[in-house]
């Protein structure tokens, strides 16, 4: 899961990044309504938490553009602007959720995943498929009732498969969800994370279609 944070106080941002990154998160971060603007228009995320007071203007400009283009994005406002009437505001310009300083982590952390789920249809926290199971709140996967260790790569890469079921995504898709513009991406990532995967969970999960990426296949054992 991808998150955008627009937040221009360097420490809270910080932990931001952190904090996401150990419940599961990839997290891109920039401190203007410019940087946002740029961001989401290059980008594609699973959701944005943005503050509304920013250096060169407001939050909810930022918000009201994106809702224009019609971008069903799910966004949380994370502001010190706590009032009610803050509240009623921010919501009714089309965010998603709304949440006041002091945070948190884990509440956040929290509402992004019930903002994604909800933006995606799907009424369960657990994913399944063909007997395993993925909870993004623990960052777990069991295969057959039994506990899987896997890494945090890997448990990304499962978990954006899980999410669309038979649908092909691209090697450039997942590498979107496992790295931030900081990091460096290997040119044969995407691939060793599914051999890990295949070694893990059986080699019949995942199907390669070649020249175009990677899907759950449905068997039966």
């Amino acid at each position: 899961m991808r998150i955008l944070v627009v937040e221009d106080d360097e420490v809270l941002m910080n932990g931001l990044q952190v904090g996401l990154g150990i419940s599961g998160f990839t997290v891109d971060a920039v401190t203007t309504c410019d940087g946002a603007e740029a961001a989401l228009t290059a980008n594609r995320f699973d959701a944005l938490v943005l503050d509304l007071m920013l250096p060169d203007g407001s939050g909810l400009d930022v918000l009201a553009n994106l809702r224009s283009r019609g971008a069903t994005l799910p966004v949380l406002l994370l502001t010190a602007r706590d009032a009610v009437s803050d509240r009623i505001v921010g919501l009714d310009a089309g965010a998603d959720d709304y949440l006041g300083k002091p945070f948190d982590l884990h509440e956040v952390a929290a509402r992004l995943r019930a903002l994604i789920r909800r933006s995606a249809g799907r009424a369960s926290a657990i994913l399944t498929w063909q007997g395993i199971s993925l909870d993004p709140s623990r960052l777990a996967v069991t295969c057959g009732g039994a506990p899987i260790r896997i890494s945090r790569r890997e448990f990304s890469v499962l978990h954006a498969l899980m999410e669309r079921p038979g649908t092909i995504l691209s090697k450039s898709q997942l590498e979107e969800k496992l790295y931030g513009w900081q990091e460096g991406v290997e040119s044969n990532t995407v691939e060793v994370h599914i051999h890990h995967l295949r070694g893990k969970l059986g080699n019949r999960l995942i199907e390669t279609v070649r020249g175009v990426g990677y899907r759950l296949c449905e068997y039966r054992p």
